[in-house]
């Protein structure tokens, strides 16, 4: 697909049709990148995302106790 490169104030940008925004699951940012030449746009997630069920999923032995308090699980049996 061929895209026309267009002026932006003092600089110059392409626009991308909202079935590729949909298709790449673009939101409000991208993180830029030049690889072999070739301009590389890909979607940012949003900050953290998943963390939470990354430690749900960890055995509370392999946690720290800052790490256990975070998820809101008790620091010992009697919930210290």
């Amino acid at each position: 697909m061929k895209v026309s490169i267009v002026p932006v104030g003092n600089s110059r940008g392409v626009r991308l049709p909202k079935a590729v925004l949909e298709q790449c699951e673009f939101k409000d940012t991208a993180e830029l990148t030049v690889e072999g030449g070739r301009v590389v746009l890909t979607p940012v997630g949003a900050s953290r995302a998943g963390w939470a069920g990354a430690f749900a999923a960890c055995p509370a032995e392999v946690l720290s106790d800052d790490e256990r308090d975070w998820l809101g699980a008790p620091l010992d049996a009697e919930g210290a």
